[in-house]
């Protein structure tokens, strides 16, 4: 495998939009994010020049961490997200430990099944675990078998957590969590 794997630049942010324009463009994005297309693609530069600050090589809260091509390419991505106990999360529940919360899970098609997302995965739970966190969680829609499989095949497991869809009353997505080793 010819793909480097490492965390984003903060002047990277145009590579950082491009791929997430990609990623929000695949067929089950209306499963995998909360954003559609359209809002992330009017959304100004200084949106994006934000966030990979934020999530940049040695920022302190947040990593997106990405596998570049030979070519330069970016392929992949996830980011990972610090979530303090005491604090109240994106959906509205509490954060009763000090965990990672991985986001914005994505590979192009074309490199699917080459064993890069399991990469991207391991890099992102070594930076949680190297900032002290307890678990690390995501959030996946019911209706995202693939990326069900996915995460229970790398380890995590449901915790019986689940969280309303934004705007639905009939769709929820699920908790998944690996424990510190």
């Amino acid at each position: 495998m010819n793909y480097k794997i490492r965390s984003i630049r903060a002047d990277e942010w145009a590579a950082a939009k491009e791929l997430r324009l990609v990623a929000l463009q695949d067929p089950v994005a209306h499963l995998a994010f909360l954003e559609t297309y359209a809002t992330a693609l009017a959304q100004p530069d200084s949106f994006y020049q934000e966030r990979a600050v934020g999530a940049a090589e040695g920022a302190e809260k947040a990593q997106q961490i990405i596998a570049e091509g030979p070519d330069g390419e970016w392929v992949g991505t996830v980011t990972v997200l610090l979530e303090e106990a005491g604090t109240v999360d994106w959906a509205g529940f509490a954060v009763e430990r000090k965990q990672g919360h991985i986001v914005a899970v994505f590979v192009r098609p074309e490199v699917r099944g080459i064993g890069l997302t399991e990469v991207l995965f391991d890099a992102a739970l070594e930076w949680a675990w190297g900032r002290g966190v307890e678990r690390v969680r995501l959030i996946v829609h019911e209706d995202n078998g693939r990326a069900r499989r996915f995460y229970g095949k790398i380890g995590f497991v449901p915790t019986g957590v689940v969280v309303p869809m934004p705007g639905t009353a009939d769709e929820r997505e699920l908790e998944m969590a690996v424990e510190r080793p």
